[in-house]
């Protein structure tokens, strides 16, 4: 049985795969994750039957990389949500917030509602939403839902979009949730469950760098970007989240993340408690 190849990563390329991955997705790889990325890519060599790191790295950055880019960060991204994750987040939209943000669509003439999932990973999140968003408006409400999921990792899409789980991702959520909003699989596809086609038709999922440019199209009434400037440093956080106010609506909100705030860097929001923030 042929040996399985081990791979060194040296401090030269991992300071280089450190520059590229900051250069191309804000992400700041510290000295601590140096393990990490060597044994989340040492799979990728093998399958490339590359001899070392040194290779793989010409064929980053060769003209033709694009693809491998994306299998790159594919890689090395964590990918870690449930449904519902931080409840309060949803509480407050639902109790608080969605209030005003009705108010002032109403007085703006228009019964669409915008909401950005930024990392939305295997999808829990904007279904969440969707859910929330269906149960706090009702099923007689005129307002139009439309939830935009993005995510730098390709293979999370991917699932995100099938809309399908194992049953024990919902075993947290309400019987009564569950009967009304995932159908039950049957067959091959006994133990998991799949959303509903009125909550999956609330969402559409994109790739999208929050690096690149944000189209000025886009106007949101409420942003969730949750446990995703932890990747970052200072200065790249506080130029997301100033691209990120651009993006919302006055009187719209950005949610962060559990361990992430707005301390320390430069911002126009108005805080309203830990992790919720207001666009005046």
């Amino acid at each position: 049985m042929p040996s399985i190849p081990s791979y060194d990563l040296s401090d030269k390329d991992f300071l280089l795969f450190s520059r590229l991955v900051y250069e191309k997705c804000g992400i700041h790889l510290h000295e601590g994750k140096k393990e990490l990325v060597r044994s989340r890519l040492s799979k990728r060599l093998r399958e490339l039957e590359l001899p070392g790191f040194g290779p793989y790295l010409r064929l980053l950055a060769g003209p033709d990389a694009e693809d491998e880019l994306v299998r790159m960060l594919d890689a090395i991204s964590t990918n870690l949500t449930s449904f519902f994750r931080e409840k309060r987040h949803f509480d407050f939209l639902e109790s608080e917030a969605l209030a005003g943000i009705r108010e002032r669509m109403s007085k703006e003439g228009r019964q669409d509602l915008q909401v950005w999932s930024a990392g939305c990973s295997s999808g829990e999140e904007p279904y969440s939403l969707a859910i929330c968003l269906s149960e706090a408006l009702g099923v007689s409400s005129r307002v139009q839902i439309k939830i935009l999921a993005t995510d730098l990792s390709s293979r999370m899409l991917e699932a995100a979009q099938s809309a399908i789980y194992p049953h024990a991702r919902v075993a947290g959520l309400s019987q009564d949730l569950v009967r009304r909003y995932f159908l039950k699989g049957k067959g091959r596809m006994q133990g998991r469950v799949r959303l509903r086609p009125e909550i999956r038709n609330l969402v559409t999922f994109r790739r999208f760098n929050l690096m690149e440019p944000f189209h000025s199209s886009l106007h949101f009434d409420v942003i969730f970007c949750r446990n995703v400037m932890i990747y970052f440093d200072k200065p790249t956080q506080e130029m997301l989240v100033g691209k990120f106010h651009k993006a919302l609506r006055p009187g719209g909100y950005l949610f962060i993340g559990h361990s992430e705030s707005l301390m320390g860097i430069e911002h126009g929001f108005r805080y309203v408690q830990p992790t919720i923030y207001l666009k005046n």
